[in-house]
């Protein structure tokens, strides 16, 4: 499975796109390197960093294909990761969508949208939780909201996060312009539901 993954993760380039993004610094493993066993733990197994650090990366081969000791890789330098990684989420979804194009030659005619939520519990201390139509049933908790566009096959273009009390409709407008500034404008059909 892991050198699966990293033949895929080789073939779409992201791995030369996250060592020019996350160039390395003083860390003892590049942030490129976390951000890989990241993304290889999320296409394996998904789970938290947590069991990620403690469980699953220990069990697999990926210490000797990435060359990151079993020690190095602990559930707060994969939260980090995640922090240092989400600048660059913009290019990297630019670099994903052309990857992706190329290698399988998808259409973008047709693009697909749909809002979700996502709920914590606990305190949620940050603007964005708020509290809103729950999609599961917790209106007890605070929650975000995310939308995600994909192409006819399903392939993901794009994602935007919005505050848990944000109405779906009022989504719509923010996603098209953002979809066309950054992937250009284009006669498209977008599906989405009534919401």
């Amino acid at each position: 499975g892991p050198w699966l993954a990293l033949e895929l993760i080789r073939r779409l380039q992201l791995d030369e796109f996250l060592e020019q993004a996350m160039p390395p610094g003083q860390e003892h493993v590049a942030w490129s390197l976390s951000a890989l066993i990241l993304v290889i733990a999320r296409l394996l197994e998904p789970a938290s960093e947590l069991y990620t650090a403690e469980q699953w990366y220990p069990k697999t081969a990926l210490a000797e294909l990435l060359g990151v000791p079993i020690e190095r890789v602990d559930d707060n330098r994969l939260y980090r990761a995640l922090d240092e990684l989400l600048p660059h989420k913009e290019q990297l979804q630019i670099h994903l969508k052309q990857r992706l194009g190329n290698l399988f030659a998808l259409e973008y005619d047709l693009l697909l949208y749909d809002v979700t939520s996502t709920f914590f519990e606990g305190s949620a201390d940050f603007p964005m939780a708020q509290r809103g139509y729950s999609r599961d049933q917790r209106g007890d908790c605070k929650q975000v909201c995310i939308g995600l566009v994909v192409s006819r096959c399903g392939m993901p273009l794009g994602y935007e996060v919005f505050p848990g009390n944000t109405a779906d409709v009022s989504t719509v407008e923010k996603i098209v312009t953002l979809m066309e500034e950054r992937y250009g404008k284009s006669n498209r059909i977008w599906v989405m539901d009534r919401g």
